[in-house]
């Protein structure tokens, strides 16, 4: 059968779980890839309360949704992140706490761990979410930045993650990082290193979305057939780019999303640049049958009206990859020995 379509909660956060359920039934997804904000999965809460992940999976199966997988971006990110004053409005307060960097770093270290336990509690495999990076911030290389800064960088992920690592695999759960502008890894070249600097980790592995990769001028599809068994979760999330005034460079020129003088922004899926046709053929070639997860973003656009087409997009492009090979039926069968 083809794929689950879902949908990822993150940006319908406003939205308490129990209503947004049922509109994402009414949209026409098979599930949802809950967010840990909101209130649509608390860490904390699963491991806390015995009944809360059952619950939790019992509200979505009311409206014949299930989960495949959870997201922990706004935590994630802080484990490696320079800290900022940004950094207070995304993470939990008992993660911010007072505010110093290292310790906010440590915290949310842990609460990373306590996601991949959540996880395990309600019965995923799969984790999404960020990383951040001590070295984003010298992407341009100017002041002149050597390999060794670089290298310094990954191993400071690499020292931070790998215990994080550890109590993934002891709960038997994927962490699927967001190949992501301002992550450690952001195209096919650091994604590569940073599997490097983790030696190559049985439960670090990607959550592949072509749009972070499109507008930056990096192959999306020899992207997945690059990581082919680090694949962990996919979002279909569409992406234009050159459609803009030239005012405003791959950079952003501090432009917000939705400003005319772009050079890209997100669009509702199947509106944008990304040649989602060879993004599903390559899926199938490398043999990943886990959800297609919306996650829907365009800042000129109701979120209803894109979510549902999105959502229908996405079950029309997708197929159940063959049994077998087409030309088989071609093949004369040899006669069975006696035959009359």
């Amino acid at each position: 059968m083809a794929r689950p379509v879902t949908l990822f909660t993150g940006q319908w956060a406003d939205l308490p779980l129990h209503e947004l359920a049922p509109l994402a039934k009414r949209m026409g997804y098979d599930g949802l890839e809950l967010a840990c904000w909101g209130d649509h999965f608390d860490v904390r809460r699963a491991l806390e309360e015995p009944a809360y992940a059952r619950e939790r999976r019992e509200l979505l199966r009311d409206h014949g949704l299930e989960v495949y997988a959870i997201s922990n971006h706004l935590v994630g990110q802080a484990v490696c992140d320079r800290i900022d004053e940004r950094h207070r409005e995304v993470v939990p307060p008992h993660v911010w706490g007072d505010g110093d960097p290292e310790g906010v770093r440590t915290r949310a270290a842990q609460e990373m761990m306590t996601t991949a336990r959540a996880a395990a509690q309600l019965g995923v495999g799969v984790v999404n979410g960020f990383t951040g990076s001590s070295i984003w911030h010298a992407i341009y290389a100017f002041p002149p930045t050597s390999q060794a800064y670089w290298d310094a960088g990954f191993a400071d992920f690499a020292r931070r993650w790998l215990p994080i690592l550890e109590v993934f695999d002891e709960v038997g759960v994927n962490f699927a990082l967001e190949v992501h502008p301002t992550e450690i890894a952001f195209d096919i070249a650091s994604a590569a290193r940073a599997l490097e600097a983790v030696g190559h980790h049985p439960r670090f592995g990607f959550n592949y979305d072509p749009s972070h990769l499109g507008y930056q001028g990096v192959d999306y599809v020899r992207f997945l057939r690059t990581f082919a068994g680090r694949i962990f979760h996919v979002h279909m999330k569409d992406v234009w780019w050159g459609h803009g005034t030239g005012e405003a460079g791959v950079f952003g020129g501090h432009t917000s999303f939705g400003d005319p003088r772009r050079y890209w922004d997100f669009r509702s899926v199947g509106r944008g640049d990304i040649r989602f046709e060879e993004v599903i053929v390559a899926l199938g070639d490398i043999g990943y049958a886990g959800p297609l997860s919306v996650e829907w973003e365009d800042s000129r656009m109701d979120r209803e009206h894109g979510a549902t087409e999105s959502a229908a997009f996405t079950r029309r492009l997708d197929f159940t990859p063959a049994a077998s090979a087409f030309d088989a039926a071609f093949a004369r069968k040899e006669a069975t020995e006696g035959a009359d």
